[in-house]
């Protein structure tokens, strides 16, 4: 096995985020499966409540979001009638709002979110403090 190889697989930063990433993403959306809603629909249902009616490139930058990702779940929030496009155009939603129903969803998820964020402070142990920090660092949460 070559050196460059062993490097990769015993020091790569990468792999170890994402890997962790995937087991607390999993975790939420156990947890969040019976309300029909990712982790990451709530978070950008959340996102909007925070920030308020904006175009949707604003929230791919606060969650920092590819925007075909953006644009995919929020469609998938404008369906379940959890957003609407307060302003729009022939190129699309111009700008969104979180709704009543949007509101009420992110109430209902509450005892289950609580419950995965539990979870996932014990899985990640000390390193919530560090995870805050770093996510501080990049902006989050907005507002804040």
């Amino acid at each position: 096995m070559s050196a460059s190889v062993d490097a990769i697989v015993q020091d790569c930063l990468a792999v170890r985020i994402r890997l962790i990433g995937r087991a607390v993403t999993s975790l939420y959306d156990g947890a969040l499966e019976g309300h029909g809603v990712t982790i990451a629909q709530v978070n950008l249902l959340a996102a909007l409540g925070k920030v308020g009616p904006c175009p949707p490139s604003r929230l791919g930058e606060v969650l920092q979001l590819e925007r075909s990702t953006v644009s995919r779940n929020l469609h998938l929030l404008l369906n379940q009638g959890w957003i609407e496009a307060s302003a729009s155009d022939a190129k699309g939603m111009r700008e969104v709002a979180l709704t009543g129903a949007g509101r009420a969803k992110i109430e209902s998820v509450m005892p289950q979110w609580r419950q995965a964020q539990q979870q996932a402070a014990r899985l990640l142990g000390a390193g919530v403090a560090a995870v805050r920090e770093i996510a501080g660092g990049m902006g989050y949460p907005p507002g804040a």
